[in-house]
């Protein structure tokens, strides 16, 4: 008998839980989520141009800083960098004028300044780290793509 009140009691909780997810919060303007600005701190909705993956710059550093096992000065000498490469990125992205070849070469070149950058700001060790990640990186691309490997 205990065992039913606890199942009713279980699916009751579940159940408020649930339909308090679904309701609006009550300190929220009606707007549809689309056109809510974004917290301070996170990253604003895609638009049309921009990667959804696109991370905030603070983070991304501090990844890489865990990856390579970086000092906090080094993650925040790289974290505008980082900042630098990506709103570049976006203006490119805006840039209706470019080739479709010259955008590329253009991304590529941003891309490669902001390598040299970073590893201006690395020991050693940690260039070899960062050379061994962007490499991975790039395999694992080219495999999800399926271009063939280069040798």
């Amino acid at each position: 008998m205990q065992r039913k009140y606890l199942s009713i009691a279980i699916g009751l909780f579940l159940s408020a839980g649930l339909a308090m997810a679904q309701a609006p919060a009550q300190n929220q303007p009606d707007q549809p989520a689309a056109q809510q600005q974004p917290l301070a701190g996170e990253n604003a909705p895609p638009t049309q141009g921009q990667r959804a993956h696109a991370q905030n710059p603070a983070r991304t550093a501090h990844r890489l800083g865990r990856q390579l096992g970086l000092s906090q000065e080094q993650v925040a000498q790289i974290q505008p960098i980082i900042a630098n490469r990506q709103q570049q990125m976006t203006s490119l992205r805006a840039d209706s004028t470019l080739s479709p070849q010259d955008r590329r070469t253009k991304a590529r070149s941003i891309m490669q300044d902001s390598r040299n950058q970073i590893e201006a700001l690395l020991t050693d060790t940690q260039k070899q780290q960062y050379e061994q990640m962007l490499a991975n990186r790039r395999a694992q691309h080219r495999q999800q793509n399926g271009a063939p490997q280069a040798q």
